[in-house]
């Protein structure tokens, strides 16, 4: 088994706390040593006690699948001789009631636009083949009961 290790961050200040008007703005940090500000979503929490500027757990829910899925496509991809030249994916998540009436993300759409060099191009095929092992493989989306779902765009 393979531990993964990060740190959330957040200080009261000067604000009272009990009467709910404190900062939800805190920090991520990771092992490598990257820092992330974050916060509420304004959504959610809204400003000044949110930024918007910073990453709220629901973006970073559907990046982290997006990102998951996107370095096993480009593991794959260069298992079978394809030269990917850029990917980039919109990706977006849903948020409202689940089966049980809780608010939870209930869906996840991925929409990568994969752009391909050289003289061995894939399929149409062949890209959604990729796409289905890659989101099979996807760590972070076997460890969720959110549906995602893969629209490639290319």
């Amino acid at each position: 088994m393979t531990e993964y290790v990060a740190t959330v961050r957040w200080e009261r200040g000067d604000a009272k706390f009990t009467d709910n008007r404190f900062s939800r703005v805190h920090r991520w940090e990771f092992d490598g040593g990257v820092t992330v500000p974050a916060s509420a979503s304004p959504q959610v929490v809204r400003p000044p006690m949110s930024s918007a500027e910073a990453v709220d757990p629901e973006e970073a829910f559907v990046v982290a699948l997006s990102s998951c899925h996107m370095l096993w496509f480009l593991s794959i991809a260069a298992g079978k001789g394809f030269v990917v030249d850029s990917y980039v994916d919109r990706a977006s998540g849903t948020m409202g009631p689940n089966a049980e009436r809780r608010i939870a993300m209930t869906g996840v759409v991925l929409r990568p636009d994969v752009r391909f060099a050289g003289e061995k191009a894939p399929t149409a095929e062949e890209i959604r083949d990729m796409h289905e092992v890659a989101h099979r493989a996807c760590f972070i989306a076997n460890s969720v009961r959110t549906e995602v779902v893969v629209e490639p765009r290319s």
